[in-house]
């Protein structure tokens, strides 16, 4: 009986609005219209639809850009602070700053910066003598500048979780590899990254799995465009159902894009338990 409120919420909170999204992904749907049973129909459309399926490859292109780039700089920055020199305390704090701000605002700061005329970023340019860039304007750097926003924005995490793991590495190796004549570079080839490796998985799947349904950066920055360049599957699933009202349609996306987190997801947990092992 105690855990009967448990499992009331579970069923009201996760599994109906499931069940319903499934129910929903077998019908036409319309809102403020009727509906009617199209068993796999929504399924077949959506293989078909070349605007969902090029929204899938920019979202998997997307989320490497946006997983890579993190991590190689928050492994990189944990190495720097986990090093005693002054004021290490203050510039560490100074680093984490971007990811205490909420997404919204981080992107309205940065679609300012992206002002083709206005922004501070081609003002920079300038100074060195480098052309104007069309940034997040242009079909062919749109995604890239998305993920530089996504680097600035979470580094700092992947930062945090690699140095509480080189906090709590032990220093035996490290002698003995001093002894043995090893340097910088290969003690933290051989024995760093391979002690690093369980913390390194953790940080790379909260990274995937945060990259795989960002949307509201990319909406409020570009709404998916220019025209649909920079269309994620999160992009394209709000506009089936917020703006075309396709409700049945919109949850056929749901259903395959939450098969896809979760097979990407459990593949990245069996491979933190190889790690482990």
């Amino acid at each position: 009986m105690f855990v009967v409120p448990a499992g009331v919420v579970v069923i009201s909170v996760i599994l109906f609005p499931w069940l319903f999204t499934l129910f929903m992904s077998t019908h036409e749907w319309k809102i403020g219209g009727g509906h009617h049973f199209v068993g796999l129909d929504n399924y077949r459309k959506l293989f078909t639809d070349e605007r969902f399926l090029w929204s899938m490859v920019r979202t998997l292109y997307f989320t490497a850009l946006a997983v890579i780039g993190p991590m190689v700089l928050g492994v990189a920055a944990a190495l720097v602070f986990n090093r005693n020199f002054p004021l290490r305390g203050l510039a560490r704090t100074i680093f984490i700053l971007p990811m205490m701000a909420t997404p919204v605002a981080v992107a309205l700061v940065w679609t300012m910066m992206f002002h083709p005329q206005l922004g501070v970023l081609n003002w920079l340019l300038s100074q060195f003598g480098i052309p104007p860039s069309m940034w997040v304007y242009d079909a062919k750097t749109v995604i890239p500048t998305l993920v530089m926003v996504e680097i600035w924005h979470w580094t700092p995490l992947v930062m945090l979780i690699t140095l509480g793991g080189l906090a709590s590495l032990p220093q035996d190796p490290y002698e003995a590899a001093k002894i043995d004549g090893a340097s910088p570079l290969q003690s933290f080839w051989h024995i760093t990254l391979p002690l690093l490796a369980p913390f390194l998985v953790v940080a790379l799947i909260i990274r995937t799995i945060d990259a795989l349904k960002a949307f509201d950066t990319i909406y409020v920055i570009t709404q998916g465009g220019p025209g649909t360049s920079s269309e994620t599957i999160n992009i394209f699933l709000y506009l089936q159902g917020f703006a075309y009202y396709n409700m049945g349609y919109a949850s056929a996306v749901v259903v395959v894009f939450f098969t896809m987190i979760v097979g990407l997801a459990s593949l990245l947990l069996w491979t933190r338990k190889r790690v482990k092992a």
